[in-house]
């Protein structure tokens, strides 16, 4: 006999409908949180929140972040949940500016958070929590001057020398030749990260096999495994130890140990001065690495090597995407690539052909094509925060408890036609100075802003412009057999990235006239 019908089947079926009903009721109860204090909120569609098609690796969440701003449209926030999380967006431009700047002591950390045991994440400026995060910011933000950035150009511009070595000897004279372009860009940017964060000299661009190629691209790998490592670390943080979710894994940990500290060694034995962040990471352990902070953080060990993993995996896979889709938008639009190229000419013509950093700071339509491309594929396309203390929200009645998930959506803002009209058009018009002066202000955020702004954002615009005119002063690019158009977004990358990481265009060499 069973233990509570005459049929084990049925105690079976009794247990098992028990068991989901359980498991639903402990997930769903959360799920009139908004509702009880007023706030217009997205309707959960299962016991995963709003976020099934993200958990289900459908939809990119960048996306859907940018779907429930729209489902808030004319209100100042509304109410969304992952799993049984309620999170609040923030649309309102003043809001904004009170989360990023004005009331940036309540919301000082974002709710983004790695496992302890993943050491050069959890310890990275981009994760780290106050009041490490503050002290890490304030040591670093020196090195990103005009005068330094000045003397990192300088070894930025060998690999640009590579790269246009590497496309001669292609041989694109008078014929198209289909190219990845997401693949091209990548290769290039990481010849520059390994110089200016690591001191050394590798072409992956004729030896796309090296190690620092091969580990470097593990990090952002697009994948089922990787999607849920940063679904996890970015929406889903209590889960992160339990599904084991890194961002480094042990190899990719291994190596960057390894090469980092076997470089500041020979650094130091060797006394040479190269101007690249080697030489920074030397002058902060030398300085800071005795002193402990009272959270027991210092400048040394896993704590330092963290900082050069940031640099590592955000430059190259950031700026490689940006470049990629600035050359996949000039290929639909050949009169503003012509507009684009006619100005980087008549700028080299003016230095004898030279590339200088004054010169790449001063082209102004790059920028505002730079500027659209960053508005319509902005890299990672939401910011987080998490409230600090309980936080009333200014000419309203809603109080925002301690602990309490905030997301701005840079794709909603960035599409919103109140903002940026016709914002499915690429348009780098939208970035004339007059234009920039009469639009809102917060609703342009490639790189956040406030105190958590990207650090190295002089620098990352930097490397972008540089990769766009060593690659336009000579070529053109145009659409492929393969080139996806509309663009389509990969459903399993939480950054911004083309379906299948990959962007194929032909390309073929101009005349010296630019024809």
């Amino acid at each position: 006999m069973a233990f509570i019908t005459a049929y084990w089947s049925l105690d079976g079926i009794i247990v098992l409908m028990t068991f989901i009903l359980t498991v639903y009721f402990y997930m769903t109860y959360k799920f009139n949180y908004w509702k009880k204090r007023g706030v217009l909120h997205a309707l959960p569609i299962s016991i995963f929140g709003n976020f099934t098609d993200c958990l289900l690796l459908k939809r990119s969440p960048g996306y859907l972040l940018k779907d429930i701003y729209d489902q808030g449209k004319g209100m100042p926030y509304v109410g969304f949940y992952i799993l049984d999380k309620p999170f609040l967006m923030i649309r309102d431009r003043n809001l904004i500016k009170n989360v990023l700047i004005k009331d940036f002591n309540y919301f000082n950390d974002r709710y983004c958070t790695p496992d302890i045991t993943d050491s050069l994440a959890y310890t990275n400026l981009f994760f780290i929590k106050n009041p490490t995060w503050k002290l890490l910011r304030t040591k670093l933000t020196p090195n990103f001057t005009s005068r330094k950035l000045k003397q990192t150009f300088e070894l930025m511009l060998k690999c640009s020398d590579n790269l246009d070595t590497y496309l001669e000897s292609l041989s694109l004279e008078d014929k198209d030749v289909e190219l990845e372009m997401k693949d091209l860009s990548s290769k290039f940017f990481m010849n520059i990260i390994a110089t200016t964060a690591f001191g050394l000299n590798v072409d992956s661009l004729n030896n796309p096999d090296n190690e620092f190629r091969k580990y470097g691209k593990q990090i952002f790998e697009i994948g089922i495994l990787h999607g849920y490592d940063f679904l996890m670390v970015l929406f889903i943080p209590s889960l992160v130890h339990f599904m084991s979710a890194k961002v480094y894994n042990k190899k990719v940990t291994d190596f960057l140990r390894n090469l980092f500290w076997q470089t500041i060694t020979e650094r130091i034995k060797s006394g040479e001065k190269r101007n690249d962040f080697i030489d920074i990471f030397i002058e902060l352990k030398t300085s800071y690495g005795d002193q402990n902070s009272e959270t027991g953080f210092k400048f040394d060990g896993d704590h330092l090597l963290a900082q050069a993993a940031s640099f590592f995996a955000a430059s190259f896979e950031t700026s490689s995407t940006t470049v990629s889709f600035t050359l996949y938008e000039l290929a639909k639009h050949p009169e503003i690539q012509d507009r684009l190229r006619k100005e980087i000419l008549d700028a080299l013509d003016q230095t004898d052909g030279k590339i200088t950093y004054d010169m790449v700071l001063s082209l102004s339509y790059l920028d505002m094509v730079v500027s659209e491309v960053l508005r319509m594929y902005p890299a990672l396309p939401f910011l987080d925060r998490v409230t600090t203390e309980t936080y009333k929200i200014p000419d309203s009645d809603l109080v925002l408890e301690k602990n309490t998930p905030i997301s701005i959506s840079l794709l909603g803002v960035h599409y919103d036609p109140e903002y940026f009209p016709n914002p499915d058009e690429f348009d780098p018009e939208r970035f004339t100075e007059e234009n920039k002066r009469n639009r809102s202000s917060y609703v342009y955020l490639p790189f956040g802003d406030g105190p958590h702004t990207c650090i190295g954002i002089r620098m990352g615009l930097l490397q972008v412009k540089l990769g766009i005119i060593t690659i336009l002063r000579k070529y053109e690019v145009i659409p492929s057999e393969k080139t996806l158009i509309p663009m389509v977004i990969e459903p399993t990358s939480s950054m911004t990235a083309p379906l299948g990481g990959t962007i194929y265009l032909n390309v073929h060499k101009i005349n010296n006239n630019g024809n």
